[in-house]
């Protein structure tokens, strides 16, 4: 093996790693959307979307129907800058949003 191949192997980091050193330093939050009596389905399937840009559609349908049904839904997980940054979102939307650690 050359100096060059012992060099990078001996720096690579595994994505196992990667993933247990982000989850120590960023560590994950839910947000979560509660139902509520005011707002129609179709506005929170609208307001879940626009407010968390990486949701489709279906995705959101099936986080109002649980929040619906079940009282809340996680609408995402992320570290807390995000999760604090996607309530704010949901709340100027007149949608109840909470954050908890996961």
């Amino acid at each position: 093996m050359s100096d060059d191949q012992w060099t990078i192997t001996r720096f690579q980091v595994k994505p196992e790693e990667i993933v247990l050193n982000r989850t120590k330093l960023l560590p994950p939050y839910k947000v979560i959307v509660h139902n509520d009596d005011y707002n129609e389905m179709n506005y929170v399937i609208f307001a879940l979307v626009h407010a968390v840009n990486t949701l489709t559609v279906p995705e959101a349908e099936r986080i109002m129907l649980t929040a619906h049904l079940n009282g809340q839904a996680i609408v995402i997980v992320c570290p807390r800058e995000v999760a604090e940054y996607y309530q704010e979102r949901l709340l100027s939307y007149q949608l109840t949003a909470t954050i908890e650690p996961e």
